[in-house]
């Protein structure tokens, strides 16, 4: 395995125009091909300013859709999310290829093995434009997960399909959407399968006091001796929520949980920082009270979390297997019902 030349990563810190009032994907797709097109320009400018040497770019949390505002899983699975290998893909593939990057983000997107739902994407795509990485959000309040039809989704994707990390030419990487960098085990498990660096999109309250993501971000990356490039929005145009409300603190963090590059408030490329893989090797190969990688008693975590199944699984799969697709009142039942077997077991 060859190491990497050290190289610059981006946290694109860029505006994301929302499709709620669009009526399905035909109506949404020139306003997402328009986003695709205008971040274009900014990835070629930002470059030229940065230097050659940006390697890797990543956009924002649902940077070309927005979020749902009550809205059902079927009706936002027409409206906002990608068919695999669609135009969008097509769009971003192009991106990568013009720019010589390597580009991340994260989008809904439809499965054809799950008619009527949608999944949360996080993606990779190499510089020759083909999409190397495909990770879908295991925890949501709000939306579908692979959880919720998980035997089949396992049979068809295989856990390291739940949990993928690309092998390339800039280490080794792996994905984790949104509020996940608040769930230690998704970036845990991704670690125990080689990933080097977290690729993690976000759309979230920027705020001068630590936020829990700022926190995450930096215990996540100490925790796992792993860089963090978090890209956050610059806002959001197109609904009744003030632009503003997720918008600054793009940033990079290095495994040791030092903060390399920080933005501030608006559109911004002041997120990028030098990312030194072979470092990152020799740290992780060093013994020492730092290497807290290496000093995981996982046996124990695994008998310890045994027979705690806090959200049930399978939840949007019938008796037959058969896909169902939930109501705006789903959310909030099965997070209810997950207190009520929290609190039958008396941990709350």
């Amino acid at each position: 395995m060859s190491t990497p030349a050290p190289y610059i990563a981006l946290a694109l810190q860029t505006t994301c125009f929302a499709v709620n009032d669009a009526a399905d994907l035909e109506t949404s797709r020139p306003r997402m091909l328009a986003s695709i097109q205008r971040i274009a320009g900014q990835i070629t400018a930002s470059k030229r300013f940065v230097g050659a040497d940006v390697r890797l770019v990543v956009l924002p949390e649902y940077f070309l859709t927005g979020f749902p505002m009550g809205e059902t899983a079927s009706v936002w699975a027409e409206k906002a999310a990608l068919e695999i290998d669609g135009p969008e893909y097509q769009a971003l593939g192009e991106v990568a290829r013009s720019a010589d990057v390597f580009l991340s983000g994260n989008a809904y997107e439809r499965d054809p093995h799950f008619p009527g739902l949608y999944f949360q994407t996080s993606f990779l795509i190499e510089p020759s434009g083909k999409l190397v990485l495909r990770y879908r959000r295991l925890v949501s309040l709000f939306a579908p997960s692979p959880y919720d039809v998980w035997d089949r989704y396992l049979s068809i994707y295989g856990l390291d399909g739940i949990f993928p990390v690309a092998e390339t030419e800039l280490g080794r990487l792996g994905a984790i959407a949104s509020e996940e960098i608040l769930y230690p085990d998704i970036a845990r498990a991704l670690t125990l399968r080689g990933a080097e660096l977290l690729l993690h999109s976000s759309s979230e309250i920027a705020t001068p006091i630590p936020s829990p993501k700022n926190i995450a971000k930096q215990a996540r990356a100490i925790e796992n001796l792993a860089y963090v490039v978090s890209a956050n929005s610059a806002g959001i145009e197109g609904i009744a929520i003030p632009k503003a409300s997720t918008d600054g603190s793009s940033k990079i963090i290095d495994y040791r949980g030092l903060v390399l590059a920080e933005a501030g408030h608006g559109e911004s490329m002041a997120a990028y920082a030098e990312i030194d893989i072979a470092g990152l090797r020799r740290y992780r190969h060093r013994p020492g009270m730092g290497n807290i990688l290496s000093r995981q008693p996982l046996g124990l975590w695994r008998d310890a979390l045994e027979g705690h199944d806090v959200q049930a699984r399978n939840t949007l799969t019938d008796a037959d297997g058969q896909t169902l697709t939930p109501d705006r009142s789903f959310y909030a039942e099965r997070q209810r019902q997950a207190i009520a077997r929290l609190a039958d077991k008396g941990i709350i």
